[in-house]
């Protein structure tokens, strides 16, 4: 029997029970739509997580205090107060070194003379502009003159701004308090929506680092350093340079522990997009079940056709059909099923992918290696589940089988 003749049979097949293939082949096109869904989104998560990090520039270093132990409790990240501006003016001198930003941070209560709101008050120098590429929505970012006098000046997030004076309204010049303490506003920084792990970078208020250490928080080291390669090629040189400079200064010996945190924002996108990739194919996994279920579907019906065809199949094996042709027609059959299954999948999953990103305003990514698996997956199921009945069909004896009632 030639290839075409028993594809033409098994469609023909098929079409005699239309609701029962249909409901059969819903397990397959289920179970290919829910993982192109769930590694189109997981695909999405890091590609936005790998954009935002590009936005903040490629070339950055950021150091930051280390851990300390007080009573045997480790505070994590941060706890140390070794990290001082000297520490930053020595790390400019490095070789490498394009631009740095010293960082102080506090929280405090900002008050205008029409709203209120508790927020971040992120101390940095006037580098900060260059090496975040941080455009202005209003005004100017403040000068090194107003760094070096702590001057009590202040750039507002727009969500700040949004608060304290209302939507698309240009404060410069107007004064707002801190910690009860009058700063002019400056300008109001240009939206750049959330970081990589999730922080609202329109949610703060810049001013001079000198001013958060002297006149906020009373602190003499630093949050953080936010250090500019001058180029991708030299972070790890400058990296390591940094290590080496701080274990110096803080004359750690070769059996302590470095005091401080050096990290790049390359490592920071590996590891949350290695991190998202591991998601991705455990909710591809998870989804992939339905199609195990999808797949014993398929060879539950294809049982139940080689018992309703019994008598069928005794006949063509009386009159010369070989046990050959009888399993390979219940194996096109199967696979026939898994394939129009997995077609169908495809188009419901692009679709429930996009739904979704419209609805709920997800990124969605959807990768043709993605469609390609769950398509070989239908039809790999489909010739798994299909085997065991049509080797059942082809090992009937035709008596046997004409006998059948």
């Amino acid at each position: 029997m030639s290839l075409w003749l028993t594809l033409e049979t098994a469609l023909e097949a098929l079409r005699r029970n239309v609701l029962r293939t249909t409901l059969t082949a819903l397990g397959i096109i289920i179970g290919v739509a829910a993982v192109i869904v769930m590694m189109a989104l997981g695909n999405g998560a890091r590609s936005s997580i790998e954009s935002r990090i590009r936005t903040a520039g490629t070339n950055l270093i950021i150091v930051m205090p280390g851990s300390a132990n007080v009573g045997g409790a480790r505070t994590g990240q941060g706890g140390r107060t070794t990290l001082t501006p000297a520490d930053a003016d020595a790390i400019a001198a490095l070789p490498g070194v394009a631009a740095i930003s010293p960082g102080a941070t506090t929280r405090a209560q900002v008050v205008s003379a029409s709203g209120n709101w508790s927020t971040q008050i992120q101390g940095a120098s006037a580098e900060l502009a260059t090496i975040r590429d941080w455009d202005m929505e209003s005004g100017a970012f403040f000068s090194d003159a107003d760094v070096n006098r702590s001057a009590k000046v202040a750039l507002l997030g727009a969500i700040v701004r949004d608060q304290l004076f209302g939507e698309h309204v240009d404060p410069t010049g107007e004064t707002i308090r801190i910690n009860n303490q009058p700063f002019v506003v400056d300008g109001v920084l240009a939206r750049k929506g959330q970081s990589a792990i999730g922080q609202d970078q329109d949610d703060t208020v810049v001013v001079p680092y000198t001013t958060v250490m002297k006149k906020l928080s009373g602190n003499t080291w630093l949050s953080n350093v936010t250090v500019a390669a001058t180029s991708e090629d030299q972070i790890a040189e400058v990296s390591a340079a940094i290590t080496d400079l701080l274990r110096q200064r803080h004359r750690l010996t070769a059996a302590d522990p470095d005091d401080f945190t050096v990290r790049t924002l390359e490592e920071m996108m590996s590891v949350l997009t290695a991190t998202t990739s591991t998601m991705t194919w455990l909710l591809a996994s998870v989804a992939a079940v339905s199609l195990i279920v999808g797949g014993i579907g398929v060879m539950n019906i294809m049982l139940v056709s080689v018992t309703e065809r019994t008598r069928e199949i005794g006949l063509r094996l009386s009159i010369g059909a070989r046990k050959r042709d009888v399993l390979t027609q219940f194996l096109v059959e199967s696979l026939a099923l898994s394939l129009a299954g997995g077609l169908a999948g495809i188009l419901v999953g692009v679709g429930a992918a996009f739904g979704v990103s419209r609805l709920l305003a997800w990124s969605v990514s959807i990768s043709p290696v993605s469609v390609a698996l769950s398509f070989a997956c239908a039809a790999g199921i489909g010739a798994f589940f299909g085997i065991y009945p049509a080797r059942r069909a082809a090992a009937l004896s035709p008596i046997e089988a004409l006998r059948y009632e």
